[in-house]
């Protein structure tokens, strides 16, 4: 991966340090994974960078996140670290969006699949983040128009970091969500996902109509843990890949799937902006949460070039 990074100067003037503190924002459960290595984390960072202060900021319920990281993003130069999975990192990173996206973020990955951190990642984070630079990647913005009558109304912006999927997508998570985790359990679940697939049926801007089995708006390379959507995209190139199955036979569904997790998919479109009307309620999946549309949604999805600065 290439970028161009951001940091102190290399003249001889003396460069504002990057940050005034470092925030964790985690889940606290004491039985999941993220709280400990919140807890590990902030110990090294003390170690490494003994002059700036380390913040900890738990989270108390869904959606929290992003409160937590706007109010933190508001004031200072602070790095906002989500020590979490690509859901938790996605409310940070709109809660940093919200105050004006100046705030550099970064995931430890904590989660299931941390497909953000595996393919983004060019070097250990506290490495990156004691080298004190930033690079600049870009974000998917989803803006979605509810038709008149439908709850919550108007419009609705949310950033993604990774990728926004319709169709096969949030139909395999929410078939793990009901099997649980583990290799052989999302096998499981995806063998069951498949065969009562409903496709996608979708209304373009020029007003063709179109049914998908699955549709992937991709900013990075890799997702679903094993996946491998596309060879040919870079979260800082100003576009994203359109990664589209039309609807077919599931053994040609089957066959994609398989293909994604082995030898990978293959270069893939890439666009600027992608638009369509849903004709269905579906779900879709957004850095790894499942949210709900109703009938007659509008959908635009735009690439917001150099959106995020992320350490390395």
């Amino acid at each position: 991966m290439v970028h161009v990074p951001e940091g102190p100067s290399n003249g001889h003037a003396a460069a504002e340090a990057p940050f005034d503190r470092i925030v964790l924002v985690f889940n606290p459960d004491p039985a999941k994974k993220p709280v400990h290595t919140a807890h590990a984390l902030r110990a090294e960072l003390a170690e490494r960078l003994p002059d700036v202060p380390v913040q900890m900021l738990p989270t108390a319920f869904a959606g929290h996140a992003r409160e937590v990281a706007r109010a933190a993003a508001a004031h200072g130069r602070p790095l906002l670290v989500s020590v979490s999975g690509d859901g938790g990192y996605n409310e940070v990173v709109n809660g940093v969006m919200d105050s004006g996206g100046r705030a550099p973020c970064a995931v430890v990955a904590a989660g299931n699949a941390n497909d953000h951190r595996r393919s983004t990642s060019t070097q250990p984070l506290v490495e990156a983040i004691v080298g004190g630079r930033t690079w600049r990647m870009d974000l998917l913005r989803l803006s979605l128009d509810f038709p008149e009558g439908e709850a919550p109304g108007g419009r609705r912006t949310q950033y993604a970091h990774s990728y926004i999927g319709f169709g096969v997508t949030p139909a395999m998570a929410i078939g793990i969500e009901e099997v649980g985790k583990g290799r052989l359990r999302e096998l499981i679940a995806v063998a069951r996902t498949i065969p009562r697939l409903r496709p996608v049926e979708l209304v373009r801007a020029d007003g063709a109509r179109a049914e998908f089995d699955s549709l992937i708006l991709a900013n990075i390379t890799g997702m679903a843990k094993y996946g491998t959507v596309s060879e040919s995209g870079q979260p800082m190139d100003g576009r994203f890949e359109v990664i589209a199955m039309q609807h077919a036979s599931r053994w040609r569904l089957a066959l994609m799937t398989l293909r994604a997790v082995t030898v990978g998919l293959g270069p893939q479109a890439s666009v600027k902006s992608y638009a369509f009307t849903v004709v269905d309620p579906v779900p879709f999946q957004i850095d790894g949460e499942i949210l709900q549309i109703p009938a007659g949604t509008s959908v635009l999805v735009e690439s917001v070039p150099g959106a995020l600065a992320i350490p390395g």
